[in-house]
């Protein structure tokens, strides 16, 4: 990881067409604004992360895994309720 120490009003270039100006510092808080091209998406890791992981859970599972999960699964056993 590279680090780089920036003050406000400061940018940093990544390639030749994007840019990170840190705008404000405060406390706990960075305020950064960002130049890229609209070809390029820029979002939070938070919000990057969750939308793979519901491009993951929404492909299609293939039958013959779930046949193979199926037989994995244990039937349950009916048991008959007492009478009280």
């Amino acid at each position: 990881m590279l680090v780089i120490r920036r003050r406000p009003g400061e940018a940093l270039m990544i390639g030749d067409d994007i840019e990170i100006e840190i705008l404000e510092t405060g406390g706990a808080h960075v305020k950064l604004g960002i130049r890229a091209p609209k070809s390029v998406p820029v979002a939070r890791k938070e919000i990057y992360v969750v939308g793979r992981q519901n491009q993951a859970a929404s492909r299609p599972i293939p039958p013959v895994a779930v046949e193979e999960l199926l037989g994995q699964l244990k039937k349950p056993s009916l048991k008959p309720i007492s009478a009280l």
